[in-house]
């Protein structure tokens, strides 16, 4: 049940200057995608600002995805929450509206134990039929998946994969050890794909995708293809980019970024708010350098 390989967009979510979804802006975006080689759509997820989409809107947005991808690429939908009883409703909601996997962070705030992960998973496992990707990203939730725990979750036939954001290179290789060689492994932080792909990884999901969707894919694909120095230049020549999208709390500066490529970006949804001008004039200079703005 591999949802994909390659690269994954951890796709925006538009809005408009009421603070509605943007769905003509949305399907622009998407279409930027599938036209540049994204493997697959990752919808809904920290990236696309679900924590401030209501559940109506968070459905809406999926099920638009999915007209509007017809097929081309998996949809994968972000289904996560805090609250078990809360995202076994969102995930047979979002499978419903034809989302071809499901992302699920693991519980924010009000955290839990291990055995406490591996119950609220088990449930999510039991609600759906389609593929479950695990998302681990500590440095968000307070609570780390440790990959003993991964390993029992991917006894259930759809929980297929993990999105690793701990940046631990360690953690990588101790899930591909412990888990099945069928189990997929995607790096979460564009600043470490290519070291990720060397550990086993099956691709990223990538927020710089929303930017260069090509250079992403190709990266994975040079890799996939046994060009190693390839796949390596492309990291590095992205490199300083990347810690630039992340220097304040994503998805801020990319939507900044997206916005200088000339496509729909739209504005955000409180708490988050505009980039500082340092972040902005960071981004000039780097686009500028990578070529795709005039100095």
């Amino acid at each position: 049940m591999s949802v994909f390989t390659g690269s994954g967009v951890a796709i925006i979510t538009p809005f408009k200057d009421n603070g509605d979804v943007d769905f003509e802006a949305l399907a622009t975006l998407l279409d930027f995608q599938i036209e540049n080689g994204t493997d697959a759509i990752v919808i809904c997820g920290t990236t696309g600002e679900a924590s401030t989409l209501t559940d109506e809107e968070q459905i809406e947005t999926v099920a638009f995805t999915v007209d509007h991808i017809k097929g081309r690429v998996p949809v994968v939908a972000g289904a996560g929450s805090n609250n078990t009883i809360h995202g076994e409703a969102l995930s047979r909601s979002l499978e419903a509206v034809g989302a071809d996997a499901l992302l699920h962070v693991t519980p924010y705030y009000n955290k839990t134990s291990q055995k406490g992960l591996y119950e609220h998973f088990a449930v999510m496992a039991d609600s759906v039929h389609i593929p479950i990707i695990l998302y681990n990203v500590p440095g968000r939730t307070g609570m780390d998946l440790k990959p003993e725990t991964v390993a029992r979750l991917a006894a259930f036939d759809n929980i297929v994969a993990i999105k690793d954001a701990t940046g631990n290179l360690a953690t990588t290789v101790d899930l591909r050890s412990q888990c099945p060689a069928d189990f997929d492994i995607y790096s979460g932080n564009d600043d470490v794909t290519v070291p990720v792909l060397s550990c086993g990884g099956a691709g990223v999901i990538s927020v710089l995708a929303n930017v260069f969707p090509k250079e992403v894919h190709d990266m994975c694909a040079l890799w996939q293809q046994g060009d190693r120095a390839g796949a390596l230049a492309i990291q590095c020549r992205f490199q300083k980019l990347v810690h630039i999208l992340f220097s304040e709390p994503n998805p801020i500066p990319v939507k900044a970024a997206v916005h200088m490529r000339g496509l729909p970006a739209g504005g955000y949804r409180a708490p988050l708010t505009t980039p500082a001008d340092a972040t902005i004039a960071a981004l000039k200079a780097e686009m500028t350098r990578l070529g795709v703005l005039e100095g």
